[in-house]
């Protein structure tokens, strides 16, 4: 059986800058053709095409599951920012999920998931210092990037001092019905996807995480005793951005690294990579977009705008009369 397949489309559709005149930016441009030297790198790793040939942000995902419905075949989906994961996270999880084929999505534990965050605090492990909804776009464990900074800085913070603490988070198996998650970092047969011909219509997210299921009379799944580290959704990424977040997951997997020959090895080849891609950037930048280079209609970037103006307002205010978001241990029932 094949376990594992993995997809790496030209383009990361959730990557797409989000503001202004073009939605294939230099970027992402810079993006492909690192891409292309980690293919041509590590015969694994095969890029694939956006099937319509359109770059069209998020709306652009759902056409890959198309390409996920193989016989005996286990498909894993993670998202770009994806910055930690535990050292057997992959065999955990095909365990996970060959042991629960009544599922049809299963999920590790994640940190900075507003489900994954609801359910620390439900079982008694996180406490945020008052009581969080179950809303896969809570205000706070979803919006707030103060909130989000505050989660991983506690994280790094004990795998600083332990870098087997994250076991400590462990919370066991758990069922979902027809609840949105954030699909960070997914699992499924290629049998199941191929019961809907692969076919998932408009926001993959909550195609998948709500309505597959119940149809198939199915549940996904929560493997809480296996966690990887998500770094940011949009509306976080103004606080994130700047924050010293990404730097401390990048030292931290530094010196997890440094334990493993084989890792340093693909840790100094991305890092030859990424400085390969650096030192060609008007070169990258004059090449030719894979897709069609689309404008952002005027009233959508306005919205854009307005939306991350309301961020920044939100944020100062809050900064100003210093609001303070707590993640601590314990329970706050």
């Amino acid at each position: 059986m094949r376990y594992m397949q993995y997809i790496f489309p030209y383009v990361l559709a959730s990557d797409i800058v989000d503001r202004y005149d073009i939605w294939v930016n230099t970027t992402n441009m810079q993006d492909i053709e690192y891409f292309k030297l980690m293919a041509e790198r590590y015969p694994k790793i095969r890029l694939v095409w956006q099937p319509d040939g359109i770059c069209d942000g998020i709306n652009s995902i759902n056409a890959f599951y198309r390409y996920c419905i193989e016989d005996a075949t286990v498909y894993i989906k993670i998202d770009d920012d994806i910055v930690w994961m535990e050292p057997d996270t992959f065999e955990k999880m095909v365990k996970f999920r060959v042991e629960h084929r009544d599922a049809f999505l299963v999920t590790p534990q994640v940190v900075n998931n507003p489900m994954g965050s609801y359910l620390w605090q439900v079982k008694g492990i996180l406490n945020y210092g008052k009581y969080m909804q179950a809303f896969p776009n809570h205000r706070i464990l979803w919006k707030r990037g103060a909130f989000a900074e505050e989660l991983h800085h506690y994280f790094l913070s004990i795998m600083e001092r332990d870098a087997e603490s994250y076991r400590k988070l462990y919370i066991g198996t758990v069922p979902v019905a027809c609840n949105r998650f954030s699909i960070n970092f997914v699992m499924w047969f290629g049998s199941d996807m191929a019961k809907i011909n692969g076919l998932v219509p408009g926001d993959d997210e909550e195609y998948l995480s709500s309505v597959v299921a119940p149809k198939l009379g199915t549940l996904n799944y929560y493997n809480g005793d296996c966690i990887v580290a998500h770094f940011a959704f949009g509306p976080q990424r103004f606080v994130l951005d700047k924050s010293d977040v990404l730097e401390r997951y990048g030292r931290l997997c530094e010196e997890l690294f440094k334990k493993d020959e084989e890792m340093q090895n693909v840790w100094q080849a991305i890092k030859e990579m990424k400085k390969d891609v650096e030192s060609r950037l008007p070169e990258i930048m004059a090449q030719k977009p894979p897709y069609p280079v689309m404008k952002k209609p005027f009233m959508k970037r306005m919205k854009a705008d307005f939306k991350a103006w309301q961020k920044r307002i939100a944020y100062r205010i809050e900064k100003a009369k210093g609001v303070k978001y707590i993640v601590k241990e314990g329970s706050v029932f």
